[in-house]
């Protein structure tokens, strides 16, 4: 139960790898078990379980770790340089919408990218919903909200933000709507 909880709480890496390794320790004594019980069935299973397991500590622990400490270590490096503060684009997933006032709406779900251009076309706010339960999603243009490395800001005023449409969980678009008398900033 407690690697099922590490796994799914998306947690980063680490978290996710050490959940894996728990599964590994688990599959590894229910393999046990089945072999000195003579239950083929479930040593079948858990050999089987066991090497999808190491796996996922491979791909947590091991590459997908890699990747995040160095992302990492280029948004420190990119803080103490003369070069633009960076930020993994993997890291916009769940970073806090803020108001100029400071005020959190919600939290960056996803940002969209032109394909030609490599610019950012709009960024897909989740705001009211407690875990992912009657929350709204909105497409906020790129004109509208200022990438922070701790956080995003919305651009635009409240009233403003809270007129976009909501977004259908499924179906986004290919560009942001514009709420009713909103002007390009």
């Amino acid at each position: 139960m407690i690697a099922a909880m590490m796994t799914a709480a998306n947690l980063g890496a680490r978290v996710t790898g050490w959940g894996f390794a728990i599964f590994t320790v688990g599959s590894l004594a229910w393999s046990l078990l089945g072999v000195s019980t003579g239950q083929t069935n479930l040593l079948a299973t858990n050999v089987f379980l066991t090497f999808i397991n190491l796996v996922g500590v491979w791909r947590w622990l091991g590459r997908q770790r890699a990747y995040e400490d160095g992302g990492k270590s280029a948004e420190a490096a990119s803080r103490r340089s003369r070069h633009p503060n960076l930020f993994t684009a993997t890291g916009i997933s769940g970073m806090p919408v803020k108001t100029a006032d400071g005020r959190t709406v919600g939290k960056a779900v996803e940002a969209l990218v032109a394909c030609e251009t490599g610019n950012v076309s709009y960024v897909v706010v989740a705001s009211a919903g407690i875990g992912g339960i009657a929350e709204r999603l909105r497409a906020v243009a790129h004109e509208d909200i200022r990438f922070a490395c701790e956080h995003m800001q919305l651009v635009c005023d409240l009233d403003r933000f809270e007129a976009l449409p909501p977004l259908n969980d499924s179906d986004w678009p290919a560009a942001p709507a514009r709420a009713r008398g909103s002007t390009s900033l």
